[in-house]
């Protein structure tokens, strides 16, 4: 399985992203310049977490712009698998191929913390290594991760099963509880939370090693 990170200006979760890849996939990604106007032969990507062009104008807004991303758009509408973790789910919403805002969190403060995540899609390509499990456990760490969409959109994304993931115990004041959604399609995901930050015993825990096992299960 060949996969790819995007690196932009202030990227700082790209080698996160490279390491949890590697590990399961067995292989290096390719590490992809924003400046780059198209992706290599790849199955999967993953847009990082960071402050892509230090969050300038809005998160993401800039990024989302760059040369590669309009590749990404072009690849992800003709079903390549595309994730957003953090900044990079900032990103998807401002390239448009996911609904919806992030905003400044509830109360104007930075969160890091580890975060209790449920499971609300077991059946997408992003979960279905999980199995009957329903409830984990990643870390966040964002100050614009309070996620917004109009009540049609929301009643859209509850309806059609395209929210993924929601907070146990809403931490930004996200709608729903929302911290990840998947477009119609199912293959392009965005989560606030890192689940590349959560593949290791050592840095306090491993339910984020499933996510990316589920991505080469589905690309198998």
């Amino acid at each position: 399985m060949e996969t790819a990170v995007i690196v932009f200006p202030a990227s700082n979760c790209e080698r996160d992203a490279c390491v949890a890849l590697e590990r399961v996939t067995g292989k290096k990604p390719h590490r992809v310049w924003h400046g780059d106007t198209e992706l290599p032969k790849v199955d999967f990507v993953i847009i990082p977490g960071g402050f892509s062009y230090g969050d300038y104008l809005r998160s993401g807004a800039i990024a989302a712009r760059s040369p590669i991303v309009q590749d990404i758009v072009k690849k992800a509408k003709t079903g390549l698998p595309v994730a957003g973790f953090c900044n990079g789910f900032q990103i998807l919403t401002e390239a448009g191929l996911l609904p919806g805002v992030l905003m400044r969190n509830k109360g104007l403060r930075f969160i890091c913390k580890p975060q209790t995540l449920k499971i609300t899609n077991s059946r997408s390509m992003f979960t279905k290594a999980y199995g009957d499990k329903r409830e984990i456990t990643v870390p966040i760490a964002h100050f614009d991760g309070n996620y917004f969409a109009d009540k049609p959109t929301l009643e859209k994304l509850e309806s059609s099963g395209q929210i993924v993931f929601k907070y146990v115990g809403n931490p930004n004041g996200s709608a729903h509880d929302i911290a990840g959604i998947c477009n119609e399609a199912g293959n392009v995901l965005g989560m606030m939370p890192h689940p590349e930050r959560a593949i290791d015993p050592l840095h306090g825990g491993t339910d984020g090693t499933a996510f990316f096992k589920s991505i080469l299960e589905a690309r198998a």
